[in-house]
């Protein structure tokens, strides 16, 4: 040893000075073997310090990249490149530098929660109604990072769970039951949950029942009429009657049988589309005329165009609805109440509907526009209206899309454009409907799974709290 550090431990006695006084100096001669064994450890700790962070570090930087080749998907579904767009291929396969667009930045929103759900419809009942094929399908929803279903409890005049309301009524002559005479909507909800998905059952016919129904035929006053006299039209469903919106007893009706479900079933929130609403062309039955009359100390017009007429007509289906909300909150203050109109033009202009007026007045938690369309330039330009914008700022938000149907198969590079295109505005998606998904393409099942596996590659869960 070097005589500095003899002096050192020499030094070492019960009358050593405080370390205030202590020769610091007498240290600097240390031997070249101290000075490695502090070089190591300095080394030692920097391995330690970046096995720690780095990793952390480069994953932000992976998905700023991640950010930047996304901002290539607004191609058109003839022309996209998903070599481009997913950069684990590009990796493998390099494709020279693209042209990157500026990414396009989604309005400042409130943290709502991201929806990526499915509609479960009639025709899906094959799967619904047997619980191993349910469960089946569920965990392939929950694998593939979905997080939400709306599977359908009121169609065509009936209910698809045992219903008080609808035996009182004697509208439903029948209780629909699966397989193992199992009540479906509480299976629905109980391996839905297990799975963790929410779950929203679905009133699609709202107003709408069909002209021979119980409903209809039991209940010949309920109904509403257009000026000539006719009680029907033509829509998806084929021809149908309408209930009528202002009539009391419809209202007391349609709210017993949501009352019914919410308080029955361990359901995350109930769902209307844009069938809660009524064509412009009806509200000329003999009560909803008296009624206009008395409130208005005028004359229905004959133009179903009228702003006035269409403006009376809709606040009395705004007012209906938030009636309904306050009902729901009151058994159940965390249920989402969820909507699914059409875009508002035409939802306010021809149906009356207007869901603006709902979002502004809290009446509703949940908003998913159809849009339908086959040209992803329509489908952008929708999807980015003002009013979509306007409501992504206060509620949970997201877009329909159509997946396929029996007699129109739609191509996963349709689906896969507009779904990107909705993501990219931080909006939610939901498909309609869930038999569609894989069965109806012209591609593989494996195909298209794969596809859904990329744009819900990273998990979603959903928590049922307002």
């Amino acid at each position: 040893m070097s005589q500095g550090w003899q002096k050192y431990k020499l030094s070492l006695n019960f009358r050593q000075p405080p370390l205030w006084r202590f020769p610091w100096r007498s240290l600097q001669p240390l031997s070249k073997a101290f000075r490695q064994v502090s070089l190591f450890l300095i080394a030692f700790a920097t391995a330690i310090f970046l096995h720690h962070y780095m990793p952390t570090t480069w994953a932000q930087s992976h998905d700023s990249l991640n950010l930047q080749n996304a901002a290539i998907a607004q191609l058109r579904p003839e022309v996209l490149n998903p070599e481009i767009i997913r950069p684990e291929i590009a990796r493998s396969n390099p494709q020279p530098n693209p042209i990157i667009a500026p990414p396009i930045v989604p309005p400042t929103v409130n943290k709502r929660q991201e929806i990526r759900g499915v509609w479960l419809t009639l025709n899906d009942f094959a799967m619904f109604s047997d619980r191993q094929k349910l469960g089946e399908g569920l965990q392939q929803l929950q694998q593939l990072n979905f997080n939400t279903i709306y599977p359908v409890v009121w169609n065509s005049g009936y209910v698809m769970y045992p219903s008080a309301i609808a035996q009182k009524e004697g509208i439903q002559p029948f209780t629909y039951r699966g397989n193992e005479g199992q009540d479906i909507v509480a299976d629905i909800i109980a391996q839905a949950h297990q799975n963790n998905l929410l779950v929203m059952p679905w009133f699609e016919f709202g107003f709408m029942a069909p002209q021979m129904s119980e409903l209809a035929t039991g209940h010949p006053h309920w109904l509403t009429q257009q000026a000539d006299g006719k009680k029907t039209s033509i829509t998806a469903a084929g021809e149908v009657a309408w209930l009528n919106p202002f009539h009391p007893e419809v209202q007391q009706f349609l709210t017993d049988l949501v009352l019914e479900a919410v308080v029955n079933y361990d359901l995350d929130g109930i769902q209307f589309d844009d069938h809660t609403s009524l064509p412009k062309t009806f509200g000329y039955d003999p009560y909803t005329l008296n009624l206009y009359r008395q409130e208005t100390k005028k004359q229905a017009p004959t133009n179903v165009d009228d702003p006035d007429w269409v403006r009376w007509r809709a606040n009395k289906i705004t007012a209906f609805m938030s009636n309904l909300s306050k009902a729901v909150k009151q058994r159940k203050p965390n249920v989402i109440l969820s909507v699914s109109p059409n875009y508002y033009d035409f939802a306010y202009k021809q149906q009356l509907q207007d869901w603006l007026s709902w979002v502004r007045q809290d009446i509703v938690d949940e908003l998913i526009v159809q849009v339908y369309r086959a040209d992803i330039d329509d489908f952008t330009s929708q999807i980015s209206r003002p009013e979509i914008v306007e409501a992504q700022n206060k509620i949970s938000t997201g877009i329909g899309i159509l997946s396929g149907l029996r007699n129109n198969n739609v191509p996963i590079a349709r689906v896969f454009s507009q779904s990107f295109a909705t993501q990219r505005r931080g909006l939610g998606i939901s498909y309609f409907y869930y038999k569609s998904l894989w069965s109806y393409g012209p591609e593989a099942i494996a195909d298209r799974q794969r596809e859904f596996q990329y744009l819900f590659r990273n998990p979603a869960p959903r928590i049922a709290i307002n």
